[in-house]
């Protein structure tokens, strides 16, 4: 079994950082071991294993107001033990991008990586023909990150990616987002949740669903592996989600999960939830 994460924090190295806040930490670490189990645990059953994030960032991120530093998803993914065959990165942000390209060459020279300027949304086609071409004597294995900021993500992205055979681990924002504008966006006439989800029935299911309001969070959760299953993807429920919560209050953020045809990857799923449980705290590093 690979080892679980380490050397999380780095120092400032005068390039341009994105902000985030302490709880990035918590969601660093889970994706970055769950990065190692796949690389590891894939490495001999496919000929190419390909990383692909859409919200890359910076490649590393700033801590609000403090000076600690961490590793982003892309410098993570290129730290590991068996690192992938194929990097896609995609970032919107100039000089985000001009950043990221800086801090991976510096932690893997010779990493085969596309760097796509601009929206993932906009960009899905480039993003897809980057993606090595399968074949029978070609076996191409994708891991997506879908890390946005807020519950604005694109379902026909997914959807268009969904064609090959990619894995998804997707941030899901029901908390930092759409949990603090409901009223905004059970608005018929606001298209945001239609987007994510990818269809506009689910606010018949909400008018039916028990609990009120307080389980909206729940709910879209639901609605969107609901989603992904109409794709082909295994069922998942909320409890086999990582739900992230605020160091300051406590408050559900977010729920991070697991999209996959493969019942294997839930196997390692489940250690990355375990490894989550057992480490009810942090200590920076």
């Amino acid at each position: 079994m690979a080892s679980s994460p380490d050397g999380l924090c780095v120092n400032d190295d005068g390039l341009v950082c994105g902000e985030v806040g302490r709880w990035a930490e918590t969601k660093y670490r889970l994706i970055a071991y769950y990065d190692e189990l796949f690389a590891t645990g894939m490495k001999d059953k496919w000929d190419q294993r390909v990383y692909i994030d859409l919200y890359a960032g910076a490649g590393y991120s700033q801590i609000r107001n403090t000076d600690i530093r961490l590793k982003g998803s892309p410098i993570l993914a290129l730290s590991i033990a068996h690192p992938f065959d194929k990097y896609i990165f995609c970032e919107e942000s100039n000089d985000l991008l001009e950043a990221l390209k800086t801090r991976t060459r510096r932690t893997l020279p010779k990493a085969d990586v596309t760097f796509v300027p601009g929206s993932c949304d906009n960009e899905i086609g480039r993003i897809c023909k980057a993606i090595p071409q399968g074949s029978a004597g070609n076996k191409v294995l994708s891991l997506c990150l879908v890390d946005p900021f807020d519950f604005g993500i694109k379902f026909e992205t997914i959807r268009r990616l969904s064609k090959i055979f990619v894995d998804f681990v997707v941030l899901l924002a029901v908390g930092m987002d759409a949990g603090r504008n409901y009223d905004l966006y059970v608005d018929v006439n606001h298209p945001k949740i239609d987007e994510a989800l990818g269809n506009v029935e689910w606010r018949e299911r909400w008018k039916k669903y028990p609990g009120g309001r307080k389980r909206f969070r729940e709910f879209l959760a639901e609605e969107f592996a609901l989603s992904m299953k109409s794709l082909g993807y295994l069922e998942v429920k909320p409890h086999q989600m990582k739900m992230v919560r605020s160091d300051e209050k406590n408050l559900p953020l977010y729920y991070l999960a697991l999209f996959s045809r493969h019942s294997i990857a839930f196997q390692l799923w489940e250690q990355v939830l375990k490894y989550s449980t057992d480490q009810t705290s942090f200590s920076w590093e």
